[in-house]
């Protein structure tokens, strides 16, 4: 990545994990008194995205002169999963969780990387299928299931 990128990219990061810690400490603690509440897991999510921000502008402004002429901004591509994000949050609960992933994950893999469609196919449906049972069967969680028509 191109060192100014990584520079805001850290900056941002920093300013969104301790978003994070503060807005974490505001979360009543466990009615029981236990040690471990529900702001433990956000906190903590905060102190290390907070860490490897820190670590990322440590990187960027440790070598100055490093300028990566290859590395162009994919923009295309972006919008393109971008797009897909949206268009799964939009169709989760209309189509399912396996479907909807399943379509999001294939088109990701080839925007990222055309052709092994068949590895892409494989890989997608091997994904939301398993998490899907894990989730749903063996855990007794509850997503979307298949559409019913």
């Amino acid at each position: 990545m191109s060192k100014t990128f990584d520079r805001y990219a850290g900056i941002a990061f920093l300013l969104i994990g301790l978003l994070f810690v503060i807005e974490s400490s505001k979360i009543a603690d466990s009615a029981y008194g236990s040690a471990v509440g529900p702001k433990i897991f956000p906190m903590w999510l905060g102190i290390i995205l907070m860490m490897l921000s820190l670590r990322l502008l440590y990187e960027a402004f440790k070598n100055k002169s490093e300028v990566e002429a290859s590395d162009k901004l994919q923009v295309k591509k972006f919008l393109i999963i971008f797009a897909a994000a949206a268009l799964y949050a939009f169709l989760l609960e209309k189509i399912g969780y396996v479907i909807s992933t399943f379509l999001f994950l294939l088109l990701a893999f080839q925007t990222m990387e055309r052709g092994r469609i068949l590895v892409s196919t494989v890989v997608a449906a091997l994904f939301s299928g398993g998490v899907y049972y894990f989730f749903a069967e063996f855990l007794g969680g509850s997503l979307p299931g298949f559409p019913v028509w």
